[in-house]
């Protein structure tokens, strides 16, 4: 991911101006690694490095999102929504 395309998920994502860590803009930034690290995995098969880090990033993602469903159910909804995840 390129320093424009993280920008622009921090941009779509942060609750307030100078926000750069919250959970939503935390998540956002894990799926669109995930999404690269999935479309890699299609190609190479037996890449199983690669492999355990997407395990890795869909561990710390489902983390942070149980955390977002604890503490406020109504971003946690709007943030899955947003990001198309659990159809």
């Amino acid at each position: 991911m390129d320093k424009e395309r993280k920008a622009q998920l921090v941009k779509e994502f942060q609750t307030h101006p100078k926000d750069t860590g919250s959970t939503e803009v935390q998540v956002a930034l894990l799926t669109e690694r995930i999404n690269t690290l999935t479309e890699h995995l299609r190609q190479h098969r037996k890449d199983f490095h690669s492999r355990v880090g997407l395990l890795k990033l869909v561990g710390q993602r489902r983390r942070l999102l149980a955390y977002l469903a604890r503490e406020d159910v109504h971003r946690y909804r709007a943030l899955l929504a947003r990001l198309g995840l659990r159809k």
